[in-house]
């Protein structure tokens, strides 16, 4: 530093007048002395921003993380509509929540751990079979509990966690509970001369809002004939499944989700 000082210094005189010189080194040092200081200021709070934590602040925060995830877990299972094992998914979001608020109740009191997380992170590969948006929306809610509670946000956390799953509720019980079934159907028989290709689609345009061909084979003693089929409720599909029976005791119905 006291280097380029000089070199600063020699250059000046070598091309300025006296009184702008000393200007010039004036505005020179003060930058530098204003800079140091930052530096320093800067040094003392890495070395002191990581504040002791209160142990009974971190206890209460993990209780509380517990509890509104066991509460966000019961939600889930009853009024949940993912088609997975809801009870075995939901199990994990004690453990997600209460880890999350112990790493950002940790973090947040050292800046030096936060960048120390964010390049520890940056690393790790996290995969997770997520099947269905619904399983999702619950992981961030859960992650958002254990955010909430780590910051020390307790009131809009209890708050705002509590409001979303009455809202979840009431959609569960007052919104639209029939579901419409996307289906992938397929109909195979060894009698062809009683299951045709026009009394599948009549049967199937009867009970279905969209009916969509995609492979038909037939030979002698086989037919094999493959839909893409949109159902107003599960019911339809039992009547469906009852009228195709009868062409044939031959008949054999497969049914694939699409979705």
């Amino acid at each position: 530093m006291f280097d380029l000082w000089v070199i600063n210094l020699y250059s000046v005189v070598c091309t300025v007048a006296p009184v702008d010189c000393l200007v010039y080194i004036f505005i020179n040092l003060s930058a530098n002395f204003y800079w140091m200081n930052k530096l320093e200021t800067f040094e003392q709070y890495l070395a002191t921003s990581g504040a002791g934590i209160s142990v009974s602040e971190v206890v209460i925060a993990l209780l509380l993380a517990a509890l509104m995830s066991w509460v966000v877990s019961k939600v889930y299972v009853k009024y949940g509509t993912a088609l997975s094992n809801r009870e075995k998914f939901a199990s994990n979001f004690l453990v997600l929540s209460m880890t999350t608020t112990l790493v950002i109740t940790v973090v947040k009191s050292s800046l030096a751990l936060s960048l120390g997380l964010v390049g520890a992170l940056s690393i790790v590969r996290f995969r997770a079979a997520i099947k269905e948006p619904e399983e999702l929306g619950f992981l961030f809610l859960v992650i958002s509990i254990g955010l909430g509670f780590g910051a020390n946000q307790i009131l809009i956390t209890v708050v705002a966690i509590s409001l979303i799953c009455f809202l979840f509720v009431l959609r569960s019980k007052f919104g639209k509970s029939g579901e419409t079934p996307n289906m992938s159907l397929t109909i195979t028989s060894s009698q062809p001369d009683k299951v045709t290709l026009d009394k599948v689609v009549r049967i199937l345009e009867k009970h279905c809002i969209l009916v969509h061909l995609k492979r038909f084979d037939a030979a002698d003693k086989l037919v094999e004939a493959s839909f893409f089929v949109t159902f107003d409720s599960f019911r339809n599909l039992s009547a469906v499944k009852k009228e195709l029976e009868q062409l044939a005791r031959s008949v054999k119905i497969i049914y694939l989700d699409r979705e």
